[in-house]
């Protein structure tokens, strides 16, 4: 092992130092492949549900949904968390087709539950709101990429805070308190802020661990829809202070 690992024993055997080289190649190309997928996946999601939350926005119905709402309304504004459920406790026993129609699914009824959004905020600050969170977005899941830190330790923290905000949110549906909606964003949006890296690193590690297996193409599915639901929560609590009505 030692002989292995010496610069000079590499360069004394230069067929090795050649192979060894190539499979370095061959793992950053792997892994550039699977970071690409990951992002095209869970870009065609976020895109997927923008059209859908227009369209569905300009119906009759929908507005008629929002305006006056009612169980139908509820079911759909809770809908996405009952996906989550699902996800929480079932994603990765589903095979990979699977996968693909519970994202692309959830991506639709994610939409519908998005679709209030254009009834209560003008599309210029939606657009710029959205314009943010992206840029904000990328930085962070560019960092989470590149850091040399090891960002694992960062879960049970972040977990607690989105428990936390979840339980403050449903608090705040009775006390309807405009200060502590404030409060619950900004710390949404640092809480979401720090799952986007710790997302980003924990699919790039997993590459090194699936690579070579059957298992990855599932793995790419299941880390769009972490980057996903990270690009979502951040883009609504970010709203909460962009956003501006007609």
């Amino acid at each position: 092992m030692a002989e292995q690992l010496d610069p000079q024993n590499q360069q004394r055997t230069g067929f090795g130092t050649a192979t060894r080289t190539d499979d370095a190649v061959a793992v950053d190309a792997g892994l550039r492949s699977h970071m690409l997928k990951v992002y095209n996946y869970m870009a065609s999601g976020v895109l997927l549900t923008g059209i859908v939350a227009m369209l569905f926005a300009r119906t009759e119905f929908a507005q008629q949904l929002y305006l006056n709402p009612g169980p139908m309304g509820m079911i759909i504004a809770l809908a996405p968390l009952a996906y989550i459920l699902v996800a929480w406790f079932g994603l990765h026993k589903m095979s990979e087709a699977a996968l693909h129609v519970f994202y692309w699914s959830f991506a639709v009824v994610m939409g519908l539950s998005l679709a209030r959004i254009f009834m209560y905020f003008s599309g210029e600050s939606i657009a710029q709101t959205f314009f943010a969170t992206s840029i904000a977005f990328f930085s962070l899941s560019l960092w989470g990429y590149t850091t040399k830190k090891n960002l694992s330790g960062w879960f049970n923290f972040l977990f607690m805070g989105v428990v936390g905000v979840f339980v403050a949110i449903l608090i705040n549906w009775w006390l309807q308190s405009p200060t502590l909606h404030y409060v619950i964003s900004a710390i949404g949006v640092l809480v979401f802020a720090g799952l986007t890296a710790y997302d980003t690193q924990r699919i790039k590690s997993e590459y090194f661990m699936l690579r070579g297996t059957a298992l990855l193409g599932k793995a790419a599915i299941m880390g769009a829809f972490g980057l996903y639901l990270d690009f979502v929560n951040m883009f609504q609590f970010l709203l909460s202070f962009m956003g501006s009505s007609d």
